[in-house]
């Protein structure tokens, strides 16, 4: 096979080399795409292992499935028409847990649904504000939503988060703690003493493990995966449907750091895949599949769609570009997201294995973030852009009542986000503040 045919997104490979590349993509972001669905419904009061919690793993699965054939066969405009792993984003998930603890689930499905068609037309206009996100934006942005989604992994791993859980008298035990430490140590074992499929699936490895040892520990409830159906299409607004201007505008600001963030990914695909830059064409149809996959999964409960940058390693890692080798992997995560048997087993995870398994998806988020960090010039400008949103940002968050006499409602819910502020005032704080080129 040589490298041209490689480099070719139309290539088709034979079914024996393109189902296993395709399954490699899934088990890449499997666990990453439904645990943003677990933390929204747990933010919701939803028990975990219960029909609703399930609904909601389920649907993770199936539109991120479908988002993922937007972008891979594509239609019009919509899709880049390359090898883009869509799933559910983490970047929204701050956010999405203010909404729903504010305001309801109909509120944050409506804002999700209006976000994604904003998402979408900004495929229009994305190459001409790239510039408003260099690497010192990007990767102060990613490194604060790791660092405000580390707090709901160490509450898993010690028996569940919200005040609930943490009154239950074994939160924090032992035995909670045994299982998350043995999902990472499997995890870490897994991802650098083996290669190919196993290592890129470590985190997935590790969870199965810990489920496996929890069982003697009497920590599983199969209840859920008897009870759970065979076979289930999607209901559409399972949860109601209503618009709030406050929630709206929260998660259409958060899609223009997602535009971004799907553009540095099909940049990288591009760039190592076949060796090129992405095209303005791919770079819009990519962004406007965004969006659409974000709308089209609001209406049937499913959260927000990007693309992930784990997948994006992988074509580069293996060479191969086919689009087809994707399209394969969308329709094994449509099959799951068809089969709530499959959500039930994933929601019958002990909540601190599952716990585990978040620490140190979150831990890589802050060390992507500063990955990108890295590549910043640091003078006093770049310093006092990250001192000053990260301060405010992380500031507001862990005081939200020091806004309670502050703007009514709207006010403290854009706020207390603390992803929201810092990452609107390290965008205008770029654009505004003079270049000085001595440190």
């Amino acid at each position: 096979m040589t490298d041209s045919v490689n480099t070719n997104p139309d290539y088709t490979p034979a079914m024996s080399e393109a189902i296993p590349l395709g399954l490699q993509h899934v088990l890449a972001m499997f666990v990453s795409n439904f645990t943003p669905a677990i933390i929204i419904g747990g933010a919701a009061g939803f028990a975990f292992g219960s029909s609703d919690a399930v609904f909601l793993i389920q649907m993770s699965m199936l539109f991120a499935g479908i988002a993922t054939l937007f972008q891979t066969i594509g239609f019009g405009p919509v899709g880049a028409r390359l090898p883009v792993m869509q799933g559910t984003s983490f970047a929204f998930v701050p956010v999405m847990i203010t909404i729903v603890k504010t305001a309801s689930m109909s509120v944050l499905f409506g804002s999700i649904i209006v976000a994604g068609i904003f998402h979408a037309l900004l495929g229009a206009v994305i190459s001409r504000i790239r510039h408003w996100f260099p690497p010192l934006v990007t990767g102060l942005v990613i490194v604060i939503i790791g660092l405000m989604l580390i707090p709901v992994g160490i509450e898993y791993a010690a028996g569940g988060a919200g005040d609930f859980n943490k009154g239950k008298p074994d939160w924090g035990s032992a035995s909670h703690w045994i299982q998350a430490l043995i999902v990472m140590l499997v995890a870490l074992g897994v991802k650098f003493y083996s290669k190919g499929i196993l290592s890129s699936a470590a985190i997935l490895v590790g969870l199965i493990v810990g489920y496996v040892v929890s069982i003697p520990m009497g920590s599983v409830n199969f209840s859920g995966i008897a009870n759970a159906a065979w076979f289930a299409l999607p209901q559409p607004l399972s949860y109601g449907l209503e618009f709030n201007i406050t929630a709206i505008l929260a998660m259409c600001l958060m899609c223009i750091i997602s535009a971004i963030e799907t553009v540095g990914d099909i940049s990288g695909i591009t760039k190592g895949g076949a060796g090129r830059e992405a095209t303005d064409k791919e770079l819009s149809g990519g962004t406007v599949a965004d969006g659409l996959g974000t709308a089209v999964a609001g209406v049937f409960g499913g959260l927000p769609n990007t693309s992930f940058s784990q997948n994006v390693g992988l074509v580069s890692l293996t060479g191969v570009m086919s689009r087809s080798v994707v399209t394969i992997g969308a329709i094994f995560l449509i099959i799951c997201g068809l089969v709530p048997k499959v959500g039930a087993i994933v929601s019958s995870m002990p909540i601190s294995v599952l716990g585990g398994g978040v620490i140190l998806m979150f831990g890589m988020v802050i060390s992507a973030g500063i990955n990108m960090l890295s590549a910043v010039t640091w003078n006093r400008r770049s310093m006092f852009i990250m001192a000053i949103s990260v301060s405010i940002g992380l500031g507001l968050k862990m005081v939200p009542e020091s806004l309670q006499h502050i703007g009514g409602s709207t006010l403290p819910m854009l706020m207390t986000s603390g992803l929201l502020p810092a990452a609107v005032i390290a965008v205008v704080l770029n654009l505004v503040l003079p270049d000085e080129q001595e440190s």
